[in-house]
C-alpha cells in the first residue's frame, strides 16, 4: 500500500511543479509560496479533522514535537527555494535537481539512520546523479 500512496505523491509532486510555474508567473515567489502554504495548511487540518485524530495532538512527545518544528522548517525553506528557482528557471531543469533530494535522503538515512546502502541503491543514486547532469547540462 506505501508504494500506492508514494506513486500518487509522485503524480502530485509533479502537478505541482506545472501548477506552481504557471501560477507564479507575475507573482512573487514568497507570496506564492505563502498561498501555497495556506491551501495545505487547509488541506492537513482538513484531513485531521475529517479522520477524528485531532486527540492526538496532546499526546505527541518533546522529541516529536522538535523534530516535526525542525521537519517544517525544513518544508519551509525548501518550498522557498524550489519556487524561487522555478520562478527564475525552466521547470524541465529546476525539477530534476529537486529530486537530488532522493541521493541526499539515501545518504542522510544512511549516517544518520544507520539504514542499509547496498549496491543496489548506490547503483541507483549514481543512475540519478548522472541522470541529473544529462538534464540540466
Amino acid at each position: 500500500m506505501w508504494f500506492v500512496f508514494a506513486a500518487l505523491s509522485a503524480v502530485f509532486a509533479a502537478l505541482t511543479s506545472i501548477l506552481a510555474k504557471v501560477g507564479i508567473d507575475g507573482v512573487n515567489s514568497n507570496l506564492a509560496t505563502a498561498v501555497r502554504t495556506a491551501v495545505v495548511l487547509v488541506m492537513a487540518w482538513g484531513m485531521v479533522f475529517l479522520t477524528g485524530s485531532q486527540g492526538g495532538l496532546a499526546g505527541i512527545g518533546r522529541k516529536s514535537w522538535v523534530f516535526l518544528i525542525l521537519s517544517g522548517l525544513a518544508t519551509g525553506a525548501s518550498w522557498l527555494c524550489y519556487y524561487r528557482a522555478l520562478q527564475l528557471g525552466d521547470a524541465s531543469k529546476v525539477v530534476p535537481v529537486d529530486k537530488l533530494s532522493t541521493v541526499l535522503t539515501l545518504i542522510l538515512a544512511f549516517v544518520f539512520l544507520h539504514e542499509k546502502f547496498t549496491v543496489k541503491s548506490l547503483l541507483g543514486c549514481a543512475l540519478i546523479g548522472v541522470g541529473t547532469l544529462l538534464m540540466v547540462l
